[in-house]
């Protein structure tokens, strides 16, 4: 079978037996749309800005589980770690973007730590927070690193208002002394952390990343989805009855809509239907919507 439905780079599933092929279901998944063109775009904008003290700065916010991480991912693969070697036959390390979990809670200590935790270098984590801060900046500095994205920023807001400040500015810091713009990547509530200084607001752009609304972009994601689901049939998940059905049940948020095919999905293959049809949808609507208790990124 030729399996027109299926995009080139994923026909060769069809190959695979039913085992495989539901496991090649959890595997991550990038889906490129306008929003997250548009996000790359202005991204690529801002590291290739020439270097200055006071760079601006982006927050990236949305729900749970809406795809901002995998935008983060997604563009650390455009600038990927080498190493090249200079004049003298030195090797030097380039790591132009450097994408890093904010720590738990707002503490500065805590900070560092996490950026030195995506360096290939040992450090001492009871070490002063004068010394973490030295080999951070020594490290980012010998790396040529361009721009420091910090994700679940929105942790930084567990503490007092004086531990808030004392984070942010550690962060300002960084960014005005290796004169590398720094973004955020959280929920919602991640812009609060702002309001602990007008001057640190205004030196943040802001964009949120939105649910989907039920139209004609939405039908056009579900064509991109199918054309990566490994099923022998056509399940043409575009049309009224089966998109009204998936938005619904996903209220519109790309990585419970994941969630949902990927089990509609694995019931298809397991009981030979090779089709996601309503009456499956259906018998997946418990696949309830991302709450604030289930915070979980989806690689789409």
């Amino acid at each position: 079978m030729n399996y027109e439905h299926i995009h080139e780079d994923f026909k060769y599933l069809m190959n695979l037996g039913k085992e495989d092929r539901v496991k090649s279901l959890h595997a991550p998944l990038w889906i490129n749309y306008p929003k997250t063109t548009e996000i790359i775009q202005l991204l690529k904008q801002i590291i290739d800005r020439p270097k200055k003290p006071r760079t601006q700065n982006l927050l990236i916010i949305g729900e749970s589980n809406i795809g901002k991480t995998s935008i983060a991912i997604e563009f650390v693969k455009l600038f990927k770690s080498s190493t090249i070697e200079d004049e003298d036959g030195m090797s030097i390390i380039m790591r132009p973007v450097l994408l890093a979990q904010a720590p738990s809670k707002a503490d500065e200590k805590g900070l560092y730590i996490s950026i030195l935790e995506t360096f290939w270098t040992p450090f001492h984590s009871s070490d002063t927070i004068a010394k973490l801060r030295n080999q951070t900046m020594y490290l980012m500095r010998e790396c040529n690193v361009k721009m420091l994205i910090i994700d679940e920023i929105h942790h930084l807001l567990s503490g007092t208002p004086v531990q808030q400040r004392t984070v942010m500015n550690a962060l300002k810091s960084l960014g005005n002394e290796l004169m590398i713009p720094i973004v955020g990547i959280g929920i919602k509530n991640a812009s609060l952390i702002l309001s602990s200084s007008p001057e640190l607001a205004r030196r943040f752009d802001l964009i949120t990343l939105s649910k989907w609304e039920l139209d004609k972009n939405f039908r056009g994601l579900l064509n991109a989805f199918e054309k990566r689901l490994p099923l022998k049939k056509h399940s043409q998940l575009h049309e009224k009855e089966k998109a009204t059905l998936l938005y619904t049940i996903s209220e519109g948020n790309l990585g419970n809509l994941h969630r949902l095919l990927i089990e509609c999905s694995t019931y298809a293959i397991n009981e030979n239907i090779e089709e996601i049809t309503v009456d499956i949808i259906k018998k997946f609507k418990w696949v309830k919507p991302t709450n604030s208790l289930s915070p979980r990124e989806i690689l789409i």
